[in-house]
């Protein structure tokens, strides 16, 4: 299981790192679902914010640590890749067995009739929508937002579904909703089917990962943790090793 502290060595920072997460140096916090469901103001400052963050998000590269899960997943070491991140670099990277538990910015769902389209399709119907609209991005977060003041987005325009006219939304799982549970069985199939668990990455502070290491550990599943700073899991952990995912798994040669 992977979480953002895989992606931050590709340039994308992630929220709980100890001391430099996004968490730390702010005080912004994600769009929650229903805010977004519910609000259209709430809509177009987070598109506006998107747009302008999208090009750099997504032009993003896997790093050393992306490229050796693939790697492992090749030698037949690896099961299945189980990521809370949302940024697309395992797929970047080759991997092929991959669960997006959290879903992906690379997609775009309408909430209307569940037609699911490229996040870069959307990017041209914003220019064409929004031609002359310009704002400069100031910081941009885990999930591909940037920072823009209320008078910058004000007059954004933001499409709706081009075949129900419905609400257009990323494919991901925003704060405050819940995987499915599809998904959730999916991965406790993979987990039963595995002899022991890597966490890189991910503090497994939300629940949604968290709840598979715990399902590791009454399995009796060795379970081994990198990541920066604490974890929910370090008291079950059968090892911890406090260091960058790109640095330390480049090292590690599977048997």
């Amino acid at each position: 299981m992977t979480g953002a502290g895989i992606s931050t060595e590709s340039g994308i920072p992630d929220y709980r790192s100890e001391g430099v997460g996004l968490y730390a140096r702010t005080d912004r916090r994600p769009i929650q679902h229903a805010e977004f469901v519910r609000s259209a103001s709430a809509r177009q400052r987070y598109w506006a914010r998107n747009f302008v963050g999208w090009p750099q998000f997504s032009s993003h590269q896997p790093n050393a640590a992306h490229l050796v899960l693939r790697n492992w997943e090749k030698l037949g070491k690896l099961h299945w890749l189980v990521t809370q991140n949302v940024d697309a670099l395992h797929t970047k990277a080759g991997s092929q067995r991959v669960m997006e538990l959290h879903g992906c910015t690379h997609r775009v769902l309408c909430l209307g009739c569940g037609e699911q389209t490229p996040r870069s399709e959307l990017q041209k119907r914003f220019e064409a929508l929004n031609p002359t609209w310009t704002a400069e991005a100031h910081g941009v977060a885990p999930d591909g937002d940037v920072f823009l003041t209320e008078e910058q987005v004000h007059n954004f325009r933001v499409p709706a579904c081009s075949r129900c006219g419905g609400i257009l939304k990323p494919d991901v799982t925003f704060f405050g909703d819940t995987v499915s549970r599809e998904k959730v069985d999916f991965v406790h199939k993979r987990l039963a089917e595995s002899d022991s668990m890597l966490v890189a990455g991910s503090s497994l502070q939300v629940y949604s990962g968290y709840r598979f290491a715990v399902a590791a550990h009454e399995k009796k599943l060795p379970i081994v943790i990198i990541n920066i700073g604490p974890t929910r899991s370090d008291h079950f952990a059968s090892m911890k090793l406090n260091s960058r995912c790109g640095e330390l798994l480049p090292l590690i040669v599977p048997q």
